[in-house]
């Protein structure tokens, strides 16, 4: 985690895993899913959200995404920007 960066701490939670079908986001197996990991800005974990995602770029069914913790944690904060 950076530390001593500017700024409010907004938490992001990268995971991922293969889908049922490719018009849904419906997980073939939650025991399979990866957890990339938790970072404290939007910018590092859509580092880690590219770099997983092109790992598994051959799989058309495996998808990463970005969850923005720090909205389920303190619903009502705004935010101005993210990135």
């Amino acid at each position: 985690m950076a530390e001593g960066t500017a700024g409010k701490q907004l938490l992001h939670l990268v995971f991922g895993g293969e889908l049922t079908s490719l018009e849904s986001i419906e997980f073939r197996d939650l025991e399979d899913l990866d957890i990339v990991g938790i970072y404290p800005d939007y910018k590092s974990a859509e580092q880690a959200w590219k770099a997983k995602a092109q790992e598994t770029v051959d799989n058309a069914h495996m998808r990463y995404f970005i969850v923005h913790l720090h909205r389920l944690l303190d619903p009502e904060a705004k935010t101005t920007h993210e990135g």
